[in-house]
């Protein structure tokens, strides 16, 4: 399914399930959609399952937005003191539309939660209490963190299998969402390197992608340097940071991030902000812009390296890849809800990138990385990592586990059946004619209370 098709199926009002491979184009989508919904009035939520999820949309996690934290269950006190807090009353009240970005980890009792919640508020039977669910993801990167003392105590009892994916949870079930699979790719570069993780995705990995792998091989005095590594431990990455940051003979700089608003929200995006709290430049430091930035050409994941800072402000001069140099100036994050910002933190939208971890990569795009995947304990964690080089010569290996390259079984079956989803839809929507179809997104936009703009 292409993308602008995705967009035509998400203005009827369905509820959707938005996926496809990385660089497939989703966020750009969801992004195309919300600026339509804003344009026509109508009120959304922007939320996703971790905080650095929902710092790359600029929305705040579904735990945040809903009121249940850090809970994973919801007693029947719970449920009626979230219901009573007039904040998250209103708030979900008024919500037509809510949009949960990287669904592939959230736990399926989370998104249980969140629906009893949102029929609790509503009142109303209807899954989620009516609004419109837009779930965005690709289930083949990182998983749920598995729940196991609770996951352990449910079997006990059932001597079932407890959801963990989403998907596999009531919520989603009731919801039964149209998927749309979207088949575009717009990341990567290079044929032999996207048919490589297509294999991985497939499950289809034959001698000649391992031997394709092991041409990337290199040696730890052979790494090229000012390329990032990634690891899949956060020790390994602050280590690396640390060491080279101390090689530097240069003045430090300090930039400390300010922030306003809410304190739970502004604790919740400095948790998912890729900048630190306090970041510590010199010059020489290899860095990584956190932020999109199109007024000055830099995206989340360009990377560069400190050359000076300016006379005016001291702000940070990068020199990236291509011998472009920017000044960068401090950022804001921020949660927004109908238009009023709720919190806001500001920093320089940079971090030392010598290293970084393989699950706060996800979401980026890279020219290069030097990958250590021989610690890989996770599904998903390998497939993430290559998955952030657009084209196999960006690609420098350290080592890679069997683990790497595998991706959950469940998950493998699962893709085949929301891809056969997505093909029927597909078929299906081209049966309606242009008239039917601008009549949809007009009954909708009255149906949430918007105001229809002639396109």
């Amino acid at each position: 399914m292409t993308q602008d098709k995705a967009l035509l199926i998400l203005k009827t009002g369905a509820n959707v399930f938005l996926t496809g491979e990385p660089g497939a184009g989703k966020t750009y989508t969801i992004n195309k959609y919300v600026a339509y919904l804003r344009e026509h009035g109508v009120d959304y939520a922007v939320t996703a399952s971790t905080g650095i999820a929902a710092t790359h949309i600029g929305g705040m996690t579904i735990h945040s937005w809903s009121g249940i934290g850090i809970k994973e269950s919801l007693t029947k006190y719970d449920l009626d003191k979230i219901a009573t807090s007039e904040y998250l009353n209103r708030r979900i009240r008024k919500t037509k539309v809510l949009i949960i970005d990287e669904v592939s980890m959230l736990h399926a009792d989370t998104l249980n939660m969140v629906d009893a919640v949102c029929r609790e508020i509503k009142q109303v039977s209807e899954p989620f209490g009516g609004i419109q669910v837009v779930l965005v993801g690709d289930f083949f990167q990182l998983p749920p963190i598995h729940k196991k003392v609770a996951d352990q105590k449910q079997m006990e009892f059932t001597k079932e299998k407890p959801a963990h994916f989403a998907y596999e949870s009531d919520a989603w079930k009731r919801l039964a969402p149209v998927v749309c699979y979207i088949s575009e790719q717009h990341r990567q570069e290079d044929e032999a390197f996207l048919e490589l993780l297509l294999s991985i995705r497939r499950g289809t990995l034959e001698e000649e992608h391992y031997e394709f792998l092991k041409t990337r091989y290199v040696e730890r005095d052979e790494m090229p340097e000012e390329v990032t590594k990634l690891y899949s431990h956060n020790l390994n990455v602050d280590r690396v940071n640390d060491e080279e940051l101390d090689k530097i003979d240069e003045q430090e700089k300090r930039f400390e991030m300010t922030s306003s608003g809410s304190a739970a929200l502004v604790t919740a995006l400095k948790k998912g902000c890729l900048s630190p709290e306090t970041l510590i430049l010199k010059k020489g430091s290899i860095v990584m812009c956190t932020k999109n930035n199109p007024k000055e050409h830099y995206v989340n994941g360009t990377l560069g390296t400190v050359v000076g800072f300016d006379s005016l402000y001291g702000y940070p001069i990068i020199e990236t890849k291509k011998g472009r140099k920017i000044t960068v100036s401090p950022l804001e994050w921020s949660v927004e809800e109908n238009g009023k910002v709720k919190a806001q933190i500001a920093q320089i939208p940079l971090r030392l990138a010598w290293a970084i971890t393989v699950h706060k990569s996800q979401g980026m795009s890279m020219d290069s990385a030097i990958m250590d995947l021989s610690s890989v304990f996770e599904y998903g964690q390998g497939y993430v990592a290559l998955s952030r080089v657009r084209r196999m010569s960006g690609l420098y290996l350290l080592g890679c586990n069997a683990k790497a390259l595998q991706v959950h079984p469940l998950i493998l079956e699962q893709d085949k059946i929301f891809q056969k989803q997505s093909q029927e839809i597909d078929t299906g929507f081209n049966k309606f004619k242009e008239k039917e179809i601008k009549t949809m997104h007009k009954n909708f936009i009255v149906a949430v209370e918007g105001e229809w703009k002639e396109q």
